[in-house]
């Protein structure tokens, strides 16, 4: 028995090791052998911006700390319908959960290490419930996006039919109608889930939890794309904040409903930007260094921090308790 305990340890010790050394694998390849930039032009590029200001690095921390202490909180919050949980461990959660996601399809990595933070008979609640908090941040994005991509098509003239078309928003309503929706409606039973015991869950959740997690999405939402307007205005982009809010709002909006494995996330979001700011004459190479930066502030140095409580994670086999 000790034997089969102390390889069942050594095969877990194994797992959490592959999953710091994939998401450290991933961030190598994204920042060292990226297509989109070479080293040495991202480089220059930062160099000019941070020299100019040596309280740059700072401010973009700052955006960085309060992105993620606003989604910490959004999962405690969630949680609480659950259990109790402190700052502290929604932490270690929420960041653990990011360093196994980057280089796992669909980031199913985020929902399997939330689950297995909590007890057996906890882990289909903690799936949905991380489930309703991505969907939430998606339907502010849809939200604003929207408001953006209407300026966008009526303000251009995008050479894709498609976003000529006054019958957009029909499509896309459509479209996320089908994404969200479609693979629910086909059955009763989805994967260990019936439909009939979600809708009691998700009507069981008291509306203040709903309203603060809404409340948490808005404020990311907002600190995200005022980062990425930040480094706009860094980079030596020069046009009213209407204009360029706006762009970045269709920005999140078109790469966020484009399908792609996480490991694509980075390029795709850089093909939309570069395409988006094309129409205001901004250059390439600024929005790659951009989207890069952004990328490295908001997933890469959080999970590098993740990468430690993925480590220290113990499996939770025991039975419930009130203890925290």
């Amino acid at each position: 028995m000790k034997i089969n305990y102390k390889y069942r340890q050594f095969l877990f010790f194994l797992i959490k090791l592959s999953i710091v050394v994939g998401s450290f694998y991933f961030i190598y390849q994204k920042t060292i052998h990226n297509n989109a930039i070479s080293l040495p032009d991202f480089v220059l590029q930062i160099e000019d911006v941070f020299s100019a200001n040596p309280y740059v690095l700072f401010s973009l921390l700052v955006f960085t700390f309060f992105n993620w202490v606003f989604e910490i909180l959004k999962w405690q919050n969630l949680v609480f319908i659950v259990k109790k949980i402190s700052f502290i461990t929604s932490l270690k959660q929420s960041l653990g959960s990011l360093t196994a996601s980057l280089f796992t399809p669909n980031r199913i990595g985020e929902y399997g290490v939330k689950a297995f933070y909590f007890y057996k008979g906890e882990r289909k609640k903690i799936i949905l419930l991380n489930v309703i908090s991505n969907f939430s941040q998606m339907f502010i994005t849809i939200v604003f996006g929207l408001i953006g991509l209407y300026f966008f098509i009526t303000t251009y003239e995008v050479s894709l039919p498609v976003f000529r078309s006054r019958r957009l928003i029909f499509y896309f309503s459509i479209l996320v109608v089908s994404v969200f929706g479609g693979k629910f409606l086909l059955s009763k039973k989805i994967r260990g889930f019936y439909w009939s015991k979600i809708i009691l869950f998700i009507k069981n959740i008291p509306s203040l939890i709903f309203i603060k997690t809404i409340i948490f999405s808005i404020i990311r939402y907002v600190l995200f794309s005022h980062q990425f307007y930040y480094l706009l205005l860094l980079f030596g982009v020069e046009i009213e904040y209407s204009t360029l809010i706006k762009l970045i709002f269709t920005m999140y909006l078109i790469a966020s409903i484009i399908p792609s494995l996480p490991m694509f996330d980075w390029l795709i979001k850089g093909s939309v930007a570069v395409f988006i700011f094309s129409f205001i004459g901004v250059n390439e190479l600024i929005i790659v260094s951009i989207v890069t930066l952004m990328w490295l502030f908001n997933f890469a140095l959080p999970a590098i921090i993740g990468s430690y409580f993925v480590m220290n994670f113990k499996y939770i086999t025991k039975v419930a308790t009130n203890k925290q």
